[in-house]
């Protein structure tokens, strides 16, 4: 039995750790009747055995050692040396002569065929087959097509090979091809260890197609029943990686009938060399160019194919086709992880037929203007005007100054919980990543339009493109204004916060939705203060220190304090903290101190001075555990006083300590926060997030040092669980999820605790917002506020009401006559989405809303109610390949369309949108009685006076800055 192959009708969609994801599912639908190529898997084993028995092992691990993915050149630099040790290492015989025998036994169409044909005593293996086969060399990672790190398209597909000699030399540059700079980055990006990842290699039976493309099984945007054809001439690669324009047919997924066809003219296509066997690039023949692909008989036939697969995986498929002499063979299959629900944009633009890129819609809006592709920071920082659409990469905390400027952001690399995606919801810029080439498809000057709703990104014809450069990078409601003689100054609430995927509604309206769950926001960058102001929020939950720290700092603070720049440091939180508490006074402000990690205080300049490196850097050196340690002490110092200073003419600025473990770490810091003259009190409050388990189970021990608690969802999670929340292997099982029962069960013991103890409990982060059950289930259980980013404000809040006038009414069923209450109670029910595990909530929690909720709050019409926006959550990290031999012709990249390639979930039990979440939501906030007093008072006055008090707050504050910001006095 040979140890090193297995042939297909040995493997299932269970074998990806022997076959890697791709020879996994290739042998799922091979045992199950599909039409899949005759192949066999060099299971991953091999490549394990082969670098210890080359010695190559410690090769790759000396050189990794002294790996920085963030230096691009010492990142191709190490990697090509790694590809050229695996590529040059001799392959052991006794792996050879196993891929060679299933060579040939391939040839012969099998082992079972091949015995009988050396039974024949014709000569044996070496007289099977008169001319020995093509084959298609394809990588298959064992960290292939998961949920949450597909790796799709980062090793590399060879086409073409002929030859046992060649098929070995091509199994070792497909090994190789592990090593390449974009596939090293992205598992150090999401902590895989790259001895770790194996890799197995397909050999397949060369389709030589007539037609071939891709299909959807479902929309891979919307989930909707019908299926997506994409077809082209010749050899598939050219659809997958983009280098033609296929047609497009859509049919009905129930009936499968033909709903549309969309017909391109494809001028190019790629072929086998009936002389050389190799992959060629030709032109079209003319006729065919503009004529149809597909015939409507093939595409029913392989819609109805289509269907079968995704019924057969119970889930929607990503599948890659090919069509020869008239029969239809499926390449791959793997899941699609893109659906979400999505809104139809309004057309502002004449606009290409078809979008020239797709990627993940992270944060949405529809806008055009002129590009600015970005390749070095430092010469941007010069040269990005304000306006511009920024398209780059990938951004970093670096990017923050050109991400304020920019009309959107465009990506090539990250998902729904990247850099870019947080940063641009928070400032509400529409922003498109994964897009995987738009730095290669997009140049500077490009005038394009923008749909971050729906992920595409569109060329404006020659007819806008005559509009003048300052129009196309203004907003519609900027352009609306100047038509109208309106000035931009005097826009409204509803300009300010309105996006095409948000609900419209006016502050007028929204401060009419009473609320007995106080409704607060999160916020990381300052400048972003004066734009959320007037939302119809009751303060600020959350702001994060990091985001000052890492957009106006740049350097690790312990690095300014050695360089005798500690005044730098606290001026530039002092800096920004007022922002915040100026804009939103006398709301309170609660400021999370720091808690970055150590991989990402790395990260800054001069980090690697001061930070060690930590094999899980989530469990480790973090929050509270920082600010005890001799090391980190100082900085620490300098935070609080930066609080001390702000607090001197705003005493809206409340303090929250992150990740706090015991009871004697806290102790130890608020010791440290005393003896700097900050002494918690009535009108200086104290909050700790909730994220370890020990917060709950001691939650009445710790509230004797605080004010409340802020549950901080992800991290208990991952805690609670014992799940890793950055493990894609994990994910795919739908482990990770906030919606546990276990992880209910917590927060539910936590506000009762808090709650014995007459400490508030609050949350923050989009969970409640992406999930409308887990907002029910959170008032349900009496917790005193919700804290969410400024897109989601209004949704929320109106989930909120929705949950609490349904138990208002069943309050009062006994004060309302019969049939009135009925029918009440029918149209309530209608609406409300049945939690099963919150039918305990008790009666107390019932009466205490009853006393809070106003008459006016029982008379909100539903029409101010608005639906949920979900959210997900994917990565899709792509770079230019490298390339591994010097016959180009034969080395075809796996890239795909750009929305489609990063699928890997397959989970029947738990949808798409419980599976996946965004990282920025992993802290909480909590507010207390103090702080409804102190905004019920505030709603008591009148907008004259409050303006009046505003305006002498700004006089007193302008007479008083010079000695404000007197750092030599500190």
């Amino acid at each position: 039995m040979s140890k090193y192959i297995k042939w297909l009708k040995d493997l299932n969609k269970n074998s990806i750790s022997q076959a890697g994801g791709k020879g996994a599912n290739l042998g799922e639908m091979y045992n199950n009747g599909f039409p899949v190529p005759i192949a066999f898997v060099v299971v991953a084993d091999a490549y394990w055995d082969f670098i210890i028995k080359t010695r190559a092992k410690e090769e790759i691990e000396d050189l990794l050692s002294r790996l920085d993915v963030n230096n691009t050149e010492q990142l191709t630099d190490i990697c090509n040396q790694i590809q050229k040790i695996i590529i040059n290492s001799k392959m052991p015989d006794e792996i050879a002569q196993e891929i060679k025998e299933a060579y040939l036994q391939l040839a012969a169409g099998g082992p079972e065929k091949a015995k009988m044909l050396s039974n024949n005593k014709v000569g044996g293996l070496l007289n099977m087959s008169k001319e020995l086969p093509f084959v298609a060399i394809r990588s298959s990672a064992t960290a292939e097509d998961l949920p949450n790190a597909s790796f799709a398209g980062q090793q590399a597909t060879f086409l073409n090979v002929k030859g046992t000699s060649n098929v070995v030399d091509f199994v070792k540059k497909c090994w190789a091809s592990l090593f390449t700079a974009r596939s090293t980055f992205y598992r150090e990006k999401n902590k895989f260890d790259h001895m770790k990842v194996k890799i197995a290699v397909i050999i397949e039976k060369m389709v030589d197609s007539d037609k071939s493309g891709v299909a959807f099984s479902h929309d891979p945007n919307t989930g909707a029943k019908t299926i997506i054809i994409e077809g082209a001439w010749g050899l598939g690669e050219m659809v997958v990686s983009g280098k033609v324009n296929p047609d497009n047919y859509v049919v009905d997924y129930e009936n499968l009938n033909i709903l549309n066809k969309k017909i391109m003219k494809q001028k190019v296509m790629m072929i086998k060399d009936p002389l050389t066997g190799k992959s060629l690039i030709t032109e079209v023949p003319f006729k065919k160019q503009e004529a149809q692909v597909l015939t409507d008989n093939e595409i029913i036939n392989l819609a109805k194919l289509i269907k079968r697969i995704s019924e057969h995986y119970n889930s929607p498929q990503d599948i890659e086709w090919a069509i020869e002499d008239g029969r239809i063979f499926i390449i791959q299959s793997r899941p699609i992880t893109t659906i979400r629900k999505t809104e139809a944009s309004k057309p502002e633009e004449v606009e290409t037929s078809k979008p020239i890129l797709e990627g993940l819609a992270a944060s949405p809006g529809v806008v055009s203007g002129v590009v600015r592709i970005v390749t070095d920071l430092n010469e941007a920082s010069r040269t990005f005007k304000e306006g511009e659409i920024l398209v780059t990469k990938m951004t970093d905390p670096d990017f923050v100054p050109l991400m304020e400027k920019a009309k959107a952001i465009i990506t090539n690399e990250g998902g729904l919980t990247s850099h870019a995606a947080i940063v641009s919801r928070e400032m509400s810029v529409p922003c498109i990543v994964g897009t995987s080439k738009a730095t290669m498809v997009l140049r500077t000057g490009d005038k394009i339009k923008v749909d971050a709703n729906n992920g595409k990104i569109y060329r404006i014809s020659e007819e806008i493109s005559q509009t003048t450069p300052e129009a196309l990078t203004e907003t519609p409601e900027v352009i609306s204004e100047k038509t109208s003689g309106m000035p931009a100054e005097e826009k409204t609430i509803e300009q300010e916060v309105k996006t095409e995927s948000a609900p419209e509604l006016s502050s007028e309206k929204a401060q009419k939705i009473i609320t007995a769950t106080k409704i607060y926001m999160n916020l990381g960058l300052p400048d972003m203060a004066e734009k959320y102001k007037n939302l119809p929020i009751d303060g600020i939950g959350l702001m994060r220190e990091e985001f000052i720290i890492t957009s106006e700092l740049k350097q690790h603070p312990l690095e300014l304090i050695n360089k005798g720049e500690s005044n730098k440091f606290v001026q530039a939180l002092v800096q920004g903290i007022t922002k915040v508490c100026k804009a939103f006074y006398p709301k309170p402000v609660i400021l999370r101190f720091s808690d970055f990690k150590t991989n990402e205080y790395r990260d800054m300049e001069g980090g690697e001075k001061y930070e060690p490196e930590e094999h899980n850097p989530m469990i480790g050196w973090r929050g509270c555990s920082r600010y005890v340690s001799p090391e980190f002490k100082k900085v620490f110092e300098l935070e609080l006083e930066a609080v001390k200073i702000v607090r001197q003419s705003f005493k809206n600025l409340y303090v929250m300590f992150p990740f706090v473990r015991t009871i004697k770490e806290l102790e130890e810091v608020i010791e440290i926060m005393n003896s700097h003259g900050l002494r918690r009190s009535n009108d200086f409050k104290v909050y700790i997030m909730a994220e370890v388990p020990s917060n709950i189970l001691l939650a009445e021990e710790f509230s004797e040092y605080c004010d409340g608690f802020s549950i901080g969802s992800n991290d208990l999670t991952q805690l609670i669980l014992g799940v890793d929340r950055d493990s894609t292997i994990l994910a795919k099982t739908g482990m990770y999820n906030e919606l546990n029962p276990a992880v209910i069960k917590a927060i539910k013991q936590l506000i009762k605790s808090a709650h014995s103890k007459n400490k508030t409990v609050s949350i923050c982060g989009q969970a409640p917002s992406i999930y409308p059950e887990f907002a029910e289930i959170l008032v349900r259980a009496g917790i005193d506020s919700i804290s969410v980013n400024p897109d989601a404000v209004i949704k929320v809040m109106n989930e909120v009401a929705r949950v609490e006038r349904k138990l208002l009414l069943k309050k009062g069923i006994d004060e309302i006559p019969g049939e009135i209450v009925d029918k009440r109670i029918e149209e309530e029910n209608k609406d409300v989405m049945s939690v099963s595990e919150d039918n305990d909530f008790e009666e107390t929690e019932a009466e205490k809303l009853s006393n809070d909720i106003t008459e006016d709050y029982i008379n909100l019409d539903d029409s101010n109610l608005n639906d949920s926006i979900e959210v997900r959550n994917e990565e899709n990290i792509d770079e230019n390949y490298v390339d591994l031999t010097e016959e180009p012709d034969f080395y075809i990249d796996e890239e795909k369309h750009e929305d489609n390639e990063e699928n890997s979930k397959e989970d029947n039990e738990v949808s798409n949108e419980y599976v996946e979440q965004e990282e920025l939501n992993n802290d909480d906030i909590v507010m207390d009685e103090g702080v409804e007093e102190e905004n019920s008072t505030e709603n008591e006055i009148s907008e004259n006076s409050e303006n009046e008090a505003e305006e002498d707050l700004n006089n007193e504050l302008d007479n008083d800055l010079e000695n404000y910001f007197d750092f030599e006095k500190f």
